[in-house]
């Protein structure tokens, strides 16, 4: 056979028919079936992630809450602020020195006069030992002194009679008159120098009472700023190793709430104003208040003007640096004199809490750990930066301030305070 003829059989027999698959082999369509199947486990997956984990987005919490009503009072204005404490003061030492005890805690209920420290009195209770023994020494010349006047003066009297009697010269009467006159001044500068001594036992005394730390007013510890073996000093000293304060004492019956109002709408407040307040943390409870003072400056920057609001009710859950809302009432004309202020539509909500998407005004409602979208239309807006809201139900949970990848879906991380 010629070789040619041998060549082309033997590529005949090496050429694969794709027509039939070869023995062994994996038909098309199972790979193909295989691909797509992996496609939608990878879908099912995304989405299972998603659902299960997915991004959480951490964000802040407002409550929707109708406008305030008092009784025969409207709400005209509202503003937040804060709870602040009139009388607060961080107590420290007039001296400098080592602190060996402090008898505070945090939320310690103390009282005026009450001892919080003690530092180390080794100096001033030599001190004062020192000034009593100069004191004594002092008293016992003093003594000493009044004898010799004594003496002096029967002495005097002695020779006035022998004089008389011509029995001793008048130059012996007058020494002795002499010495009785010397003796009296020298008693007198004693009887000074006895005052002084007395003044340094007093000022050695008021030095070793500098030791012991005491409440100036009744109130409630927030802060404890020193420890046992720190020194301490009514100025700062470099390095940051001295301590200048041993805590903070708050006076809670001086608490007061302090709101910025914006100044387009000052002229709707007034001294004594009825008012009406809510803390963040019980939005269910409204405080009954009334308008301090209105103080007479204005902060540029925010173009507020800050109010002083008075709390008629105290109560042991308001404390010092809360956030809080405050409701301006003003009376309602009485029926027949005038047209009733109109009633006010729609829920309180912070300003950020309305966000643009597609055109439309939405907040993010809160339902379990999710986010919702909710369209509503915003109304006026109410001092600082609240805002009547139509279209959610009094008590709705929203974001706060939307992020701007937040969508409806998302998974939160809820800040609570």
């Amino acid at each position: 056979m010629p070789p040619d003829t041998d060549k082309k059989a033997l590529l005949e027999q090496l050429r694969i028919d794709r027509g039939s698959p070869e023995r062994g082999g994996i038909p098309r369509a199972w790979v193909l079936a295989a691909v797509a199947a992996a496609v939608v486990l990878a879908g099912a997956a995304a989405a299972l992630w998603w659902l299960k984990g997915g991004p959480r987005f951490p964000v802040d919490v407002a409550t929707a809450e109708p406008p305030a009503h008092g009784g025969a009072a409207t709400a005209i204005l509202q503003a937040t602020g804060y709870v602040t404490a009139r009388r607060e003061a961080t107590v420290s030492a007039q001296i400098t020195g080592t602190l060996t005890e402090v008898l505070i805690e945090e939320g310690d209920h103390v009282k005026e006069g009450q001892v919080l420290a003690r530092l180390d009195d080794t100096a001033q209770q030599a001190a004062l030992a020192q000034a009593q023994a100069q004191l004594q020494a002092a008293q016992a010349q003093q003594t000493q002194f009044e004898a010799m006047l004594a003496q002096a003066q029967r002495d005097l009297v002695r020779n006035q009679d022998l004089v008389v009697r011509q029995l001793v010269s008048q130059q012996a009467l007058e020494t002795a008159r002499t010495q009785v006159e010397t003796l009296t001044a020298q008693l007198e500068a004693q009887r000074k120098q006895v005052k002084l001594a007395r003044a340094g036992v007093q000022a050695a005394q008021v030095q070793l009472g500098y030791t012991v730390i005491r409440a100036p007013f009744t109130g409630v510890i927030i802060a404890k700023a020193a420890q046992a073996g720190e020194i301490i000093s009514p100025i700062s000293a470099g390095g940051g190793f001295t301590r200048t304060g041993v805590g903070t004492i708050v006076d809670m019956d001086s608490l007061e709430i302090e709101v910025d109002v914006n100044e387009a709408y000052i002229n709707r407040v007034q001294p004594a104003q009825r008012a009406q307040a809510v803390l963040d943390a019980y939005p269910d409870w409204t405080i009954p208040a009334h308008v301090i003072a209105i103080i007479p400056t204005a902060d540029r920057s925010k173009a507020t003007v800050k109010v002083r609001i008075g709390i008629d009710q105290k109560d042991p859950r308001i404390l010092p640096d809360m956030g809080v809302r405050v409701s301006f009432l003003e009376e309602s004309p009485a029926p027949g004199h005038g047209d009733s202020a109109p009633a006010l539509k729609g829920m309180l909500l912070p300003s950020s809490a309305i966000v643009q998407r597609a055109g439309r005004s939405v907040v993010f409602v809160i339902e379990g750990e999710r986010a919702r979208e909710r369209v509503v239309s915003p109304g006026q807006t109410l001092g600082g930066d609240l805002r009547l809201v139509e279209g959610i139900e009094p008590g709705t949970r929203v974001v706060r301030a939307p992020p701007e990848d937040l969508e409806d879906g998302a998974r939160l991380t809820v800040h609570t305070s």
